[in-house]
């Protein structure tokens, strides 16, 4: 029966929050344990090498700041500082040619336009190592076809410097910052610019008040996202320069191999110790401009 009177039939009891939040916990342990294993081991292994020194003929283990220090000085310093300044200078280069080129893709009146783009970027932005490599080298060397073709060597261009390396970079940092920026853009309203528009804003006026600081934390972070990519980029550069120019992920391998001096497997620890600093800089930059340009996205 219903009525006034009548009395509605319990429906099911809320889950208690205690049990909502235990079975998200659960939900959680295999990728809790799938990060520990992969990442939080390796990270762990980085930093017992990193302040430890094993004697060769002893076999003890003792502890040591030698091999931080090691890390920031001379040959190695130098690689660190070449490869903050290589990453710096394509991460500024690929937010400016990204966003240029995401503006025009979604400025554009043909959809397929944009797809293909995006579809492209998507797959160019994870295209690297050894085939990236073997494709410039092949097209832009020594004796690469383009190179021939317009006699590059005559103007004095070279692939294997750092200014060869940064257009090989730019490859895949390009498409990257166009996946990116491309979202922000369209939380760009057209009622935005048709307001600014009707208050007598210019095109420019526009993009200056209203347009860049809105995309200010997406550019920002597109940049920090850009830079550490390029930061951590070995096989590519490997590949094509070997030990040819000082970067951080060339001493590493230089260092574990033994290229140098044997026993440097400490200063490679540390080596990798300094990345992870940089990363997580760079990371404490990126995730509360993500976080804040989402809102831009809803």
């Amino acid at each position: 029966m219903s009525g006034p009177g009548a009395t509605a039939a319990p429906g099911r009891a809320p889950a208690h929050p205690r049990r909502r939040r235990s079975a998200t916990l659960l939900a959680a342990v295999p990728l809790l344990a799938f990060v520990g294993f992969f990442f939080g081991l390796p990270m762990l292994a980085v930093l017992i090498g990193a302040v430890t020194t094993t004697d060769p003929v002893a076999h003890t283990t003792t502890l040591t700041t030698q091999n931080l220090s090691r890390s920031v000085q001379g040959a190695y310093l130098d690689a660190l500082e070449s490869s903050v300044k290589l990453s710096a200078v394509t991460a500024a280069l690929g937010v400016l040619l990204g966003t240029v080129l995401a503006q025009a893709v979604v400025a554009s009146r043909w959809r397929g336009l944009r797809n293909l783009v995006v579809t492209a970027s998507g797959v160019l932005a994870n295209f690297g190592g050894v085939p990236l490599a073997f494709a410039f080298i092949a097209t832009l060397g020594i004796s690469g076809v383009v190179t021939q073709l317009l006699d590059l060597g005559s103007l004095g261009w070279s692939l294997y410097t750092p200014a060869g390396l940064a257009v090989v970079y730019l490859y895949f940092l390009i498409p990257l910052m166009v996946l990116v920026i491309a979202p922000a853009l369209d939380g760009l309203r057209p009622q935005w610019r048709e307001a600014a528009a009707n208050c007598g804003a210019t095109g420019r006026q526009f993009w200056r008040h209203v347009g860049l600081p809105v995309l200010a934390p997406s550019l920002l972070g597109g940049f920090v996202l850009l830079f550490g990519t390029a930061f951590a980029a070995y096989a590519t550069a490997a590949a094509m320069v070997g030990s040819v120019l000082p970067l951080v992920t060339l001493q590493i391998a230089d260092a574990l191999s033994g290229n140098v001096l044997v026993g440097q497997e400490g200063v490679a620890s540390a080596l990798a110790l300094d990345m992870v600093v940089v990363a997580i800089i760079v990371m404490a930059i990126y995730l509360p401009l993500q976080r804040r340009s989402a809102r831009w996205l809803r």
